[in-house]
């Protein structure tokens, strides 16, 4: 009985005449590959990677790992090239990695690796972060828009869009998606927070307290209605702050002298002009007669 297929379309409608057992020598996934066997990709078009930021890769890559493999090609025996991953190969060296997980395919191999790669996600049992990988190494290695990707895969656009942005959360959320902690449905509502340090404790609230999908909804949009608050709060208390300097430096004109404002939260509070000397006392309170007249 012929297996229905996960994609709604035939291998053979994407490549022809490609058997199995000649695709399975042409690549090899996972392996682990020395970096000093890795050369840099001549055609990379970025020269210019933040320090800081790759230093906090190579943070989260000594305590988990590299979540998402390099991928490479073979130039000659154990000599590799660099396709993709520049950042993770780096961020590898600093962290002190001597070996790293690599996709490996051949120079001529573009039309057997995208054979592969949608075999790959065929796979029932493949967690949601391998199909995202498989669907970024497509868009990466075969060159292909989300809209050419989505065509190939049989899948709408939202879907491989909702897929690769699983990519951008922290790498040990991908791990809870990888063990199976995290449902698809969890995972997107993770990717509504734009903070990553909120993204990783609600994270860890969904596993702690075992929430369903609907609830960690509810409490991302409470996260978010909180935010919102918060920046209402910041942008209120800016404008007073904005109104006290003008009003000081109003002040400070006519006693020639610093004036200082103490409000609190309600609003309460107390204008302050200093003097250094009891003669600059006088002068000031001069200056509040003439005001009084």
């Amino acid at each position: 009985m012929t297996k229905k297929n996960a994609l709604g379309r035939g291998l053979g409608a994407l490549i022809d005449g490609v058997e199995k057992e000649v695709l399975e020598k042409k690549v090899e996934a996972n392996m682990q590959i020395s970096v000093d066997s890795i050369e840099g990709n001549p055609f990379q078009p970025r020269t210019r990677f933040d320090a800081q930021a790759l230093e906090e890769l190579a943070s989260s890559i000594r305590q988990l790992g590299i979540v998402q493999p390099l991928t490479v090609r073979e130039i000659g025996s154990n000599r590799y090239q660099l396709i993709a991953g520049e950042r993770r190969l780096r961020a590898a060296k600093l962290a002190g990695l001597t070996h790293v997980p690599a996709f490996i395919r051949t120079a001529d191999d573009q039309a057997m690796l995208e054979l592969a790669l949608v075999e790959n996600i065929q796979r029932e049992d493949l967690d949601a972060i391998d199909v995202a990988i498989s669907y970024q190494r497509l868009i990466e290695e075969c060159r292909l828009t989300q809209e050419q990707l989505s065509d190939r895969v049989g899948k709408q656009r939202p879907t491989v869009a909702n897929y690769l942005r699983l990519l951008k959360l922290p790498p040990e959320i991908q791990l809870g998606i990888k063990n199976k902690q995290l449902s698809m449905g969890h995972a997107r509502t993770l990717i509504n927070i734009d903070d990553q340090k909120k993204q990783i404790k609600v994270y860890y609230k969904i596993i702690d307290d075992d929430l369903s999908v609907r609830s960690a909804e509810d409490l991302v949009r409470s996260l978010q209605t909180e935010t919102i608050k918060d920046h209402s709060k910041t942008e209120k208390k800016k404008k007073l702050n904005d109104e006290f300097i003008q009003l000081s430096n109003h002040l400070e004109k006519i006693f020639s002298s610093k004036v200082n404002f103490r409000i609190n939260e309600k609003g309460i509070g107390k204008i302050v002009i200093q003097f250094e000397s009891p003669e600059e006392m006088e002068r000031i309170l001069g200056i509040f007669d003439k005001l009084n007249t």
